[in-house]
């Protein structure tokens, strides 16, 4: 893939992408912006993570897991579906992306995400997992005929058996394929494989064995399809890692590719929207119920100990301030909190306001931070002992998890699902389970991905779908709800823009403030 000047700007063709699904066999070799790259990789990133949320939360293949999974794919704008006919495809150029186009960007975002997966051990095993279920959803929504196209044009040519061996071996494939009755083995293609290559379905003893060879449905190839799939994607991930130092040294990419892996791509939670919307009496409250675990946590401790060390406050600082705290009110909530401690106010305005002050953009290079997502917490600064910032899910003992929730008046059954989904290392998941069960819904409807996306679903169910009342002004704090300092545009908002915005400013943030 190239990223010099661009070329002139050709769309591409039908004979380009002639089927809706692939098996990414071949590098793309056009030129491309940077903005367009970023934006692929991380429309990508979102469509993966849906992959990942929606395989946990509902049972692959069912009615409901389909119907989120399509509608995510089709929002954003990736090809599932049937070729498009000339006239579609002359109606899908007055309103959005071709079928051609979004086969374009399917191709070539999968390569970029590639570069930034195939890093570790880790990340490649997550990478092909979701990839794998992705393939395996847009593979089994195709009709036969399309299915067909598919296995000839990638030379994935399998044998299949003649009729007078379907009529010989009808009663057997029918007893041992519970999908197969007589007529469907009459009607549909019979697959005859080495039995090496089908051992999924071997396992699951769903389909009929004979000298070495599986029989196989038409419609369970997709099981040696995507065999086939993990292998090659595996082999690639290994040969990209080998060229990835090359890669590295284009000093435009580096800095995206490597933060694109734990990138947060959701909503901005930044404080210029929520300006002034709570008081600080509504801060203990809002803490019992609309609080995510890892700031309840934080909240407990500053109340209990009135202290927390700089991690504590770097997380839950910017927390409050997203939903709408405002510096003066920080200032007011931290010096009163801490001068209860051990800091008299005199130390708090000499060691602690100034970071304050700079986590609103008002000291030092006037950066106006944003709160930490999700994947911030969980991946970087993680807990030591006296320290209560971090994930709870992530970086508590399950037992100290479980008295926790306990304590909190979680059902035993809901407990259960947290620490099965824990296990499983789905921390968001085992939050939105928190979320769910703290607030007596069977659905959040949303995937978590951000604290403050936390705090404030929790607004709208609590407040009837309504956001919670602006705070009025007092005469005495005139001026504190003034637009602040625009912060830089993250990627988000600005596809153009490096991933690793938000990184940066929280780690330059992090690097000024290292006392206890």
């Amino acid at each position: 893939m190239e990223f010099g000047r661009r070329r002139k700007a050709i769309g591409p063709s039908q004979s380009e992408y002639g089927h809706c699904l692939q098996l990414y066999g071949v590098p793309p070799t056009e030129n491309i912006s940077l903005a367009e790259f970023e934006t692929f990789a991380v429309e990508r990133v979102k469509l993966l993570k849906t992959v990942e949320t929606l395989g946990v939360s509902y049972v692959k293949g069912s009615e409901d897991y389909y119907r989120k999974l399509s509608a995510e794919i089709s929002n954003l704008n990736f090809p599932y579906k049937l070729e498009a006919s000339a006239q579609d495809d002359r109606k899908q150029r007055e309103t959005g992306p071709t079928e051609c186009e979004k086969r374009r960007k399917d191709h070539i975002s999968h390569f970029i995400l590639r570069l930034a997966y195939c890093q570790t051990e880790d990340l490649r095993r997550w990478f092909i997992q979701q990839e794998m279920d992705l393939f395996r959803h847009r593979f089994a929504d195709l009709p036969s005929r399309h299915k067909t196209e598919f296995l000839h044009q990638n030379d994935l040519r399998y044998d299949t058996i003649t009729d007078k061996e379907k009529e010989a071996l009808m009663e057997k494939l029918v007893q041992s394929t519970y999908t197969l009755s007589g007529a469907a083995v009459v009607e549909q293609d019979i697959y005859k494989v080495p039995f090496q290559d089908a051992l999924d379905l071997v396992r699951t003893r769903k389909v009929f064995l004979m000298a070495g060879y599986a029989y196989i449905a038409h419609q369970d190839i997709v099981t040696i399809v995507l065999n086939d799939f993990r292998t090659r994607l595996s082999k690639a991930l290994a040969l990209t890692a080998r060229s990835l130092p090359v890669v590295q040294s284009d000093e435009r990419l580096q800095p995206l590719l490597s933060h694109l892996s734990h990138a947060y791509v959701g909503q901005d939670y930044s404080v210029q929207k929520n300006v002034g919307k709570i008081s600080l009496e509504q801060i203990d409250p809002l803490s019992l119920k609309a609080f995510p675990l890892c700031m309840r946590q934080l909240h407990g401790t500053l109340r209990a100990q009135h202290h927390l060390r700089h991690g504590g406050r770097m997380q839950y600082g910017l927390f409050l301030k997203g939903i709408g705290l405002t510096l003066d009110q920080a200032l007011q909530f931290w010096r009163a909190e801490f001068v209860k401690g051990k800091v008299d106010a005199d130390k708090f305005d000499k060691a602690y306001a100034y970071s304050i002050r700079h986590m609103f953009g008002k000291e030092g290079k006037r950066t106006d931070y944003t709160p930490y997502s999700c994947l911030k917490v969980i991946l970087s600064n993680a807990p030591s002992q006296g320290d209560f910032h971090g994930c709870p899910f992530r970086h508590s003992d399950p037992d100290l998890l479980k008295q926790k929730l306990q304590s909190y008046k979680v059902s035993p059954a809901g407990i259960s699902q947290i620490l099965e989904l824990v296990k499983g290392m789905h921390y968001q998941l085992a939050c939105q389970k928190y979320f769910e069960l703290t607030h007596n819904i069977e659905d959040s409807g949303f995937s978590l991905n951000h604290p403050n996306q936390y705090f404030a679903e929790s607004q709208k169910l609590l407040a009837g779908g309504k956001e919670v009342k602006k705070e009025v002004d007092s005469p005495s704090s005139a001026g504190q709800g003034a637009p602040a300092r625009k912060p830089p545009d993250t990627p988000q908002s600005k596809p153009g823009n490096p991933v690793q915005a938000v990184a940066e400013m929280t780690e330059d943030l992090d690097s000024l403030f290292q006392d206890d």
